[in-house]
Parts: structure tokens; C-alpha cells; sequence
């Protein structure tokens, strides 16, 4: 069984991507503002705002992901500075010897390597590791099944603190076997989820997440909003966005602190509010968005989050743009979404000069670049590039730069339905009028043989 699970690890394609934590966290007060992810107007990201929002390894994976992404030299040592003393409270040398070397001695002599403190860690790390193994090789003797199912669970512990993800990965899964309660398959799945997403391993996610909602007996709203949360990262990355979407939806707000070795609460407004824009209809965005008082919750967290999905819909546009454009160079510095913020913010753009132009007969076009803060020239690349994909039905008089839609001509529409019906008519009845006749003919023949 465990060279199965081995198999199955180490030929899975990996996604991108690394992230998480793995403490056990206690309930915290959430901050009301998201620090950098929503920034006002454009301020440098505050890092120390946004790295309280998380524990663990996450913490440390995205103070490291701004440094090597932020281009900003104080920002730069101001985040490893704090990935440096994040990582002096645990004991993963691997993590520490990388930050470190991007440390490269810019932040003085307090931060200087530390041999002694990694000699030290490593030396009680090996230590642990042949306890632990010992101790499970004594329960698999003994055959105690729970005994072995907690020694798996320790060592995957120990691997995952010491940044052997693989191993940790490995051991967490064989966990499967020894599981004797609904709980210890939610505990299980809980881990492999979390090892599964710091890997990039988001297809282990999605099994691990339909494995877990199996055992509903078990399963708690605090559990069921982290499974939801974890659902929705692995559809993210994966650029179902509206899927991506309808999961963040449907966090419940009990997530709260609980899970924040992986995502805090602004971030599920943030993800789930932006796939929203980029692949709702009016409708949806409407029913399942701004009426969705659960997810309104997660929204006062990140109130610029809120006012563009509210300006988006009461066709506020200026405002709204002003508000993504404030946003995105902390969006880009975010470890999930950085990758996906370009295509997200076409398809709002995209969605809204559609909407702007779908009430009207003919569109000034100077008075739309305005609205959209462009040239005229660019919004008709934009316009002509929609019309060829058919999403706008109109047509650009360039002269004189007024866009005209092209609405369905109703009485030459029901002329021309009129006409089929009655074509389709007439090939009805010329069908009855054969088979009536084959009939007859069929019975005459009959009646002649007979005779």
C-alpha cells in the first residue's frame, strides 16, 4: 500500500506554486484592513500588516515571494528581515539557509549566519527523527493501529517543520490505512491538503478536498470553510475562475482565523470577488455577490474589494478601473494571485466596456475613453477585437468615432420566421400526401395478389 501511495506522489504533474504553514493556531482578532492587499490609493504594502494575517511556513513563503518580487530595495530587506526572525522561532535550517543567502549580510551583524543555531537544529533534528522512527518501527511490531497512525502522523509532522515536504507528503498519506474514525480521515486529508498546496500539487488538493466532504458526519462549518477555501485555490490555479468563484462564495465566515497557515479571510473576499467580476453575468454577480450576506462579511474586511464590485455594478466604470489600478501592484505581489491578475483584470475590462456599450444605440467614442481612462485609438483596438469575437454586435464608423450597435431588425426577423414556418409547412403536408398515397398503393397491390 505504501509503494502505491509512493507511485502516486511522484508522478503527479506538478501546477506552480508554494505556500502554507502548519501551526495550530488559537482565535485571533482580524485586523479590518487587509494592510498591503488593500492598500489605499496606491501606498507601498505595508509588510508587517500583511504578514500578521498569517502563521507558519506560509508566512514565510510569501515574505520571501514579495522580497524576490517587490523590486524595492527597503521593502525587499524589510521582508526578509521578518522572514529571517519567523524562521529563528521554529527550526527549519533549510528556510533559513535560503533567506539568508538573499540576506547576502545587508541587514548587519544581527543578522549574520548563525552557525551555532543551525548545527544546534540540526543535530536535534536528528535525534527526533530516530526517535520517531523507532517509536513507529515498535507500534508496527506491537500491530496497534492507532499507535502507528499518530507515529505516521509525527514523522510527517517532522518533515514538513524541517521542509522535506516530499516525505512529509508520503506520511501523511499512509495514514489512510490506520484511520479508524471519520475524524482521523478529516485530520488526515486536513494535512495532505496543506502539504499538497506549499508543493503545488493542486490535483492532490482537489481529491483530497472530495475525499474529505465524504465523511459529512464529521465535518464542522469550521472544516467545511477551510475545504471550501482549499477548493477554491486549487480551481484558481488551475484558471477556472468562475469555479474558483462560487467556492470563495461559499466560505462560511467561521473560517475567521482558523485557517490562516494558508489563507486569511481578506483573501478569500479578494480571490472570490475578483473571479466574480471577471466570470459572473449581472445577474449572478447580483444574486450570488452583493445580496450574499455571508460573503458581505468577508468584504467589510477589504472595503475596496467591496466599493469596485459595487461601482461594477451601478455602472460606475472611472471609479471602479481606479480602484483595480490602485490594487494591482500589491495584487502582484501576492503568492496565489500574481500569476492570474492580467487575465482577470482583461476580462473585468472586457465585461465592462460590453455592459457600457450594451444599452445604446450609438456610443460617443472620446466620451468611452474617458470613461475608461484611454486613448480613443485604444479603446478601438479593444472595441474591434470584442466585435471580432462577436461579444459586441456593432460596427465602428471611424470618421466620425461613434460606435453603432447592430439591433436585431424585429420585423424583418418575424417576416423571416413567418416565411420558414411556412416553408416547413408545405413540406409537411407534401409528406402526408406521399404516404397517403404509398398506402394506397401498398393496400391495392395487396388486394390484387389476394385475387
Amino acid at each position: 500500500m505504501e509503494a502505491d501511495d509512493d507511485a502516486a506522489f511522484f508522478t503527479m504533474s506538478d501546477e506552480a506554486m508554494i505556500l502554507n504553514g502548519v501551526d495550530e493556531l488559537e482565535g485571533q482578532q482580524l485586523p479590518t484592513s487587509h494592510g498591503g492587499k488593500a492598500a489605499m490609493r496606491g501606498e507601498q504594502m505595508d509588510v508587517e500588516a500583511y504578514a500578521a494575517l498569517y502563521t507558519g511556513r506560509t508566512k514565510v513563503s510569501r515574505l520571501i515571494f514579495i522580497a524576490d518580487q517587490c523590486g524595492n530595495q527597503s521593502m525587499q530587506l524589510e521582508a526578509l528581515r521578518m522572514a529571517h526572525d519567523e524562521i529563528k522561532k521554529g527550526e527549519d535550517s533549510h528556510l533559513y539557509r535560503l533567506v539568508e543567502q538573499k540576506i547576502d549580510g545587508r541587514l548587519g551583524p544581527k543578522y549574520a549566519f548563525d552557525q551555532t543555531w543551525v548545527d544546534s537544529i540540526e543535530r536535534r533534528a536528528e535525534q527526533r527523527k530516530e526517535k520517531l522512527e523507532n517509536e513507529l518501527n515498535g507500534y508496527k511490531t506491537n500491530l496497534i493501529k492507532e499507535s502507528i497512525r499518530m507515529g505516521y502522523n509525527d514523522l510527517g509532522d517532522f518533515y514538513y517543520a524541517h521542509s522535506q515536504l516530499g516525505d512529509a507528503f508520503k506520511n501523511y498519506v499512509r495514514t489512510r490505512d490506520y484511520c479508524t474514525t471519520s475524524k482521523h480521515i478529516i485530520q488526515m486529508c486536513l494535512n495532505v491538503i496543506l502539504v499538497s498546496i506549499e508543493l503545488g500539487q493542486f490535483m492532490h488538493v482537489s481529491n483530497y478536498v472530495s475525499k474529505a466532504e465524504q465523511t459529512p458526519d464529521s465535518l464542522d462549518p469550521i472544516t467545511v470553510a477551510k475545504l471550501r477555501c482549499a477548493a477554491g485555490l486549487a480551481h484558481l490555479e488551475g484558471r477556472r475562475y468562475k469555479l474558483a468563484a462560487r467556492k470563495f462564495l461559499e466560505t462560511g465566515f467561521e473560517l475567521s482565523s482558523n485557517y490562516m497557515e494558508v489563507i486569511a479571510p481578506q483573501d478569500v473576499a479578494t480571490y472570490g470577488g475578483l473571479c466574480a467580476l471577471a466570470s459572473f453575468d449581472r445577474m449572478e454577480l447580483k444574486n450570488k455577490v452583493i445580496d450574499n450576506i455571508n460573503f458581505r462579511n468577508f468584504l467589510e474586511l477589504v472595503p475596496e474589494v467591496r466599493e469596485l464590485i459595487n461601482d461594477f455594478y451601478a455602472s460606475r466604470y472611472a471609479s471602479c478601473l481606479d480602484y483595480l489600478e490602485n490594487l494591482k501592484p500589491n495584487l502582484l505581489l501576492d503568492i496565489h494571485l500574481h500569476e492570474h491578475v492580467e487575465t482577470l483584470y482583461d476580462e473585468i475590462r472586457h465585461k465592462a466596456i460590453i455592459q457600457y456599450t450594451h444599452p445604446f444605440i450609438s456610443v460617443d467614442l472620446p466620451t468611452m475613453a474617458s470613461a475608461f481612462k484611454t486613448s480613443v485609438t485604444g479603446l478601438q483596438k479593444e472595441l474591434e477585437a470584442l466585435i471580432t469575437e462577436n461579444q459586441i454586435q456593432a460596427r465602428i464608423d471611424s470618421h466620425n468615432k461613434i460606435l453603432y450597435a447592430r439591433h436585431a431588425d424585429q420585423r424583418n426577423t418575424t417576416f423571416q420566421r413567418v416565411l420558414q414556418t411556412g416553408i416547413e409547412f408545405e413540406k409537411e403536408v407534401r409528406s402526408m400526401l406521399l404516404r397517403s398515397n404509398l398506402i394506397k398503393h401498398e393496400h391495392n397491390q395487396r388486394a390484387s395478389r389476394k385475387q
